[in-house]
């Protein structure tokens, strides 16, 4: 069982909230959380690298030179991967770097990224988080009292709220995601999260998109 301190938007502290970890997910595997992010980060790649070879680069077939008699060594076309402006020898062509891991794995690693943001003390919780219009100075002096300034910092609320979003979107290193859409890579890149506490009740109750509820549910109804 882990107690977080609940902090309003003054850095005050107005409650606790108690959660078990146990029941979010057994146990952090840091192979899985390697897995998932390695697959996130290669699904970012646009793989449109592309070098040309020998035969895609301009320049003549013609002979460089006679092959005996100059002293130098024999030497066939301009366009080989040896000259200045020839191709290139073992080219790289555009592809697809994406592949997908199975959906269960992907969603038990979004609850141990969870698990172990806790569990390093690494989660900030807010009693909550409401705006009346996108207000960015608001949002960066909310940070500042609850201590995560100059801090990345991934913001996690209960829906989507697009006063904070683009209150948040404007500052430097930090995001603001719905807790539905949190996933292993964007819970572990920043160093702090910040947590309302109703989206912390959906974490806490098994109604956010990795919860194991939502995995039975998807695997019952395939």
């Amino acid at each position: 069982m882990a107690t977080l301190p609940i902090l309003d938007a003054s850095g005050k502290e107005v409650g606790q909230y108690e959660i078990d970890t146990e029941q979010i997910v057994n146990r952090v595997s840091k192979q899985l959380l390697h897995d998932v992010v390695v697959m996130y980060q290669a699904n970012k790649r646009q793989g449109s690298h592309n070098t040309r070879t020998r035969g895609q680069v301009s320049g003549t077939n013609k002979k460089m030179y006679r092959q005996k008699g100059t002293g130098n060594a024999r030497a066939g076309s301009k366009r080989t991967n040896v000259r200045r402006g020839g191709g290139v020898a073992r080219t790289v062509k555009p592809r697809d770097y994406s592949y997908r891991l199975p959906k269960k794995a992907i969603k038990t690693a979004t609850r141990m990224a969870i698990r172990s943001r806790i569990d390093d003390g690494e989660m900030v919780v807010i009693n909550e988080l409401k705006m009346d219009a996108p207000k960015t100075s608001q949002v960066a002096a909310i940070l500042k009292n609850l201590g995560l300034e100059n801090t990345t910092t991934l913001i996690a609320t209960a829906g989507d709220d697009t006063n904070v979003y683009k209150s948040g979107r404007n500052i430097a290193g930090v995001t603001v995601e719905p807790v539905r859409q949190l996933n292993a890579l964007t819970l572990l890149t920043p160093k702090r999260v910040l947590f309302t506490q109703e989206a912390l009740d959906k974490v806490k109750d098994g109604t956010f998109a990795g919860s194991t509820q939502n995995t039975n549910e998807s695997e019952a109804s395939a």
